[in-house]
């Protein structure tokens, strides 16, 4: 499944994804706008920043993590770094790191650790949302990205009956459209009608 897109299209459609996965308000997210950048040298790209338009709101730097990948903190920090030398922002900065599941996360190394401590990078286990009720059709694409092919025909109807409540035709769409683009990477080709 291609995550990196599917999360980027997520992270671009709900602006409030990113406060509700780290647990703040969501009206923390006025005044963000949201990119993929790429940093040169070893063309590292972030999954996303969330920059702010106000200067007293930190800089988010946000890496979605759906495999076990040793190098995985190796490599963050380099893009962090590698950012920081590059864009040398006057803003205050926090990475997020988002696993799908805790097993894919690799034992940190002691500096990592530190930077963990200190709430400087900021981990985000997406498994713990499953079993969340919730309202927001972000998560609810989330649990539908991380359900098992059993499941995720009845949470993709799930979904689709909470859309057709929507009054805003363009969410409806866009989420939708987030909807059958999970159930193709899933299943492959889907016919329409999944979902009422």
């Amino acid at each position: 499944m291609k995550t990196d897109t599917l999360f980027y299209q997520l992270f671009n459609t709900f602006h409030t994804l990113l406060f509700e996965l780290i647990e703040r308000p969501i009206a923390e997210a006025e005044g963000y706008e949201f990119s993929s950048v790429e940093v040169k040298e070893k063309a590292f790209r972030f999954d996303g920043i969330f920059s702010p338009k106000a200067k007293d709101k930190p800089i988010y730097l946000i890496e979605v993590q759906f495999q076990q990948k040793e190098d995985f903190y190796w490599e963050y920090l380099s893009e962090i770094y590698l950012y920081l030398n590059q864009y040398r922002p006057e803003r205050e900065w926090q990475a997020i790191a988002i696993f799908a599941r805790r097993s894919y996360e690799p034992e940190p190394r002691s500096h990592v650790q530190e930077m963990l401590d200190c709430q400087r990078i900021r981990r985000v286990y997406l498994e713990d949302l499953l079993d969340r009720e919730t309202d927001s059709f972000a998560i609810g694409i989330i649990q539908l990205i991380l359900s098992n092919e059993s499941q995720a025909i009845t949470k993709a109807r799930q979904l689709g009956e909470k859309i057709e409540q929507e009054n805003n035709t363009e969410i409806q769409e866009q989420v939708l459209e987030l909807i059958e683009t999970v159930l193709v990477y899933k299943f492959g080709r889907v016919e329409v009608g999944y979902y009422p």
